[in-house]
């Protein structure tokens, strides 16, 4: 029984990620974009506290009755492609026929990839984008931008969660693990710094923001493109 209750309290910690986008979609009705951020950053570090966590309790051996992988994804669904998406068009961020058309296609897109089997690689990274449109418009929020640069920048990573792109787990892809790790928890205390300050960022943290999800959008495929190359290389001595 002493295995069963830590077991079962990791579900119920991963389950307050839906009070959290309950919260987040309120303050996403009242236009309070800030603190619709804020409350969906606390969704963002449950969500990468409980992994570990449900290994560390080894809830599908103590708490099997509940799948948290299928509690995982629910919620994600709304923290990270719902209500992001929502924010996106009525912020006026993308207003008009192109910020419906952006919604509908993260929301479609993000549906399909979270239901696709095959998202995560042996090396525990993702196959293709993983549907973190949370930390996408949250820069669109933050970095001043033309409206057709994020139009391409919706639409490349709408298509890149269809191809075996790897994108790193920072918490459990193993390669340059300390790197990616310390770069995700940069990049969630300057987002948090920019929810507190209402969007209205210094350049400091713009650019820290710009820095830290080029890398964690790109350090993945360019792991997977470098051995290949190597290999090419060689093949070709």
């Amino acid at each position: 029984m002493k295995h069963h209750i830590p077991a079962f309290a990791v579900h119920l910690f991963t389950a307050t990620g839906a009070g959290l986008a309950l919260v987040a979609m309120l303050a996403a009705g009242d236009r309070n974009w800030a603190m619709m951020y804020l409350w969906l950053l606390a969704a963002f570090v449950v969500d990468g506290i409980d992994g570990p966590l449900a290994r560390k309790f080894d809830v599908k051996t103590y708490a099997p009755q509940w799948d948290g992988v299928l509690l995982d994804l629910i919620i994600d669904y709304l923290t990270y492609v719902f209500i992001p998406a929502y924010a996106l068009f009525q912020s006026g961020l993308l207003p008009g026929w192109e910020g419906w058309i952006a919604a509908l296609v993260i929301c479609l897109t993000g549906a399909i990839y979270f239901a696709d089997t095959r998202m995560k690689t042996a090396d525990n990274s993702f196959s293709g984008f993983p549907g973190c449109w949370n930390m996408v418009v949250l820069v669109f929020f933050a970095v001043d931008m033309p409206k057709l640069l994020m139009l391409a920048i919706v639409a490349a990573l709408a298509l890149a969660q269809f191809f075996p792109l790897k994108f790193v787990h920072p918490v459990r892809t193993r390669r340059l693990r300390p790197l990616s790790l310390a770069v995700m928890f940069l990049w969630v205390a300057v987002a948090f710094w920019v929810g507190f300050d209402q969007f209205e960022p210094t350049w400091t943290a713009q650019i820290l923001l710009i820095l830290s999800s080029i890398y964690l959008l790109s350090i993945g495929v360019i792991m997977q493109i470098w051995p290949i190359a190597a290999s090419l290389s060689r093949r070709s001595e």
